[in-house]
């Protein structure tokens, strides 16, 4: 680390990317900020799990492919933490999340839901709709921007 100014403090910590590095939005127990995602996530968490997976791949998996993925492994060996934790990393590189707090695959083994609720309300603080999924997203945002304006080149005449 390079030495400290005599005006600006040295801060150590965690590297922030470029995701503005305003870290978790929400607390990973503030899952009644957003009741009826807990109660859907408590009941479905395959369904919670398969939305945040179509957002943070970019629309490359489908909510109903990662859903059921995550349901055989819970059905399966009855850890699906094992593929949640892998999401949420990718979700923290995606936006510049620190790793808080405790490391992804203790934070999903031990709290697996409230992660879960976490990340789908992380998606939703940064302009992103889960329940919608990617092509519904990429649709919205296209609407909400206003259409292009068109002008004539500048210093060009029409010849007739």
């Amino acid at each position: 680390m390079p030495p400290a100014s005599p005006h600006k403090p040295a801060v150590a910590g965690i590297p922030v990317g470029p995701g503005g590095g305003y870290g978790w939005r929400s607390g990973l127990f503030d899952f009644m900020d957003d009741p009826m995602n807990a109660l859907v996530t408590a009941f479905f968490p395959c369904l919670t799990f398969g939305q945040i997976a179509e957002i943070v791949d970019d629309g490359h998996t489908t909510c109903g492919t990662s859903g059921l993925l995550y349901g055989a492994i819970a059905f399966c060996i009855g850890m699906p933490c094992l593929m949640s934790c892998t999401y949420r990393t990718k979700l923290r590189s995606k936006f510049g999340l620190p790793e808080a707090p405790a490391p992804d695959w203790v934070t999903h083994f031990f709290c697996e839901w409230c992660a879960l609720c976490q990340e789908y309300r992380e998606l939703q603080h940064r302009g992103w709709d889960p329940s919608i999924g990617w092509h519904g997203n990429l649709a919205r945002n296209q609407m909400q921007q206003p259409p292009p304006v068109m002008m004539a080149p500048m210093n060009q005449r029409m010849m007739g």
